[in-house]
Parts: C-alpha cells; structure tokens; sequence
C-alpha cells in the first residue's frame, strides 16, 4: 500500500537570547496543541511571507515586542502525529518592548546548562541542539 505523503507546514521560531546570553522558552498554554510543552516562539508562515517577515510579524502578536533577527540556523523536518512541520530558527535579540503573553501560559530566561531540562515540544529539540553545537564553535 502506497503511503501518502503530507504537506509539510513551514514554521518559523526564534532563539531569543538577551544581554546575559540567556535563551527565551515560552510555554505553550493548555488549550493548545502540545498543551503546556515548551518552545521557541514563533509561528506559521503566510504564502506570501519570507521567514524572516514571519518570525518577527509572530513575535510581535504573541509576545508583543520587537526583534532584530541576526543569524539562521538550520531548519528541522519534525512529523508530528497531526501535523509535519518544517521548523526554520533564527538566533534574534530583542529590539524594543517588554513580553506581554497573548498565547503562552509562561515564559523563562535560561541559561545555556539548563536549556534541555524542560519538557519541550519534540520539533524544538534538534534546533536547541543545534544552537548548542553553534555557540561550541564559536
């Protein structure tokens, strides 16, 4: 039997690390899919939008500030039960603003050494993992 293949959904996420290099993790809410897991915020991508004008359109609706986006990392194919998605991070900073939550139940500052203690949605991983590997060589 020939299995059929699904669209895969492209989503954007943002590593937003602030002064003292620590990473932003926000809690999905329970009345989410993935209810009460974390991630990197971010969102799906619109036809007509480059990731880069995705990712800070979502950051500026979820979380209600301002990013600058100053390096891509690689994306992550993640196949979900429900859904596929292709999830594509940036590293950002933040620009201007102060979080407001308008989706997430929580959000935490970490540290580099607590980044893999959480119970993260599945697709975040291999990107945090990533961005682990990138700060080793730099």
């Amino acid at each position: 039997m020939k299995e059929v293949s699904r669209k895969i959904i492209d989503v954007t996420c943002a590593l937003i690390i602030d002064d003292k290099r620590q990473l932003l993790a926000t809690q999905r809410s329970s009345i989410m899919s993935l209810p009460l897991k974390w991630e990197l915020p971010g969102g799906k991508m619109e036809p007509y939008e480059k990731p880069e004008q995705c990712l800070i359109r979502e950051i500026k609706e979820e979380l209600n500030i301002e990013i600058e986006i100053t390096k891509s990392l690689a994306p992550n194919i993640h196949d979900y039960p429900f859904i596929s998605i292709k999830l594509i991070p940036f590293i950002c900073k933040c620009v201007s603003g102060e979080i407001e939550l308008r989706e997430h139940a929580d959000f935490k500052w970490l540290n580099t050494s607590e980044l893999l203690d959480l119970d993260w949605a599945d697709a975040d991983i291999p990107i945090l993992n990533n961005y682990l590997k990138y700060l080793n060589a730099i």
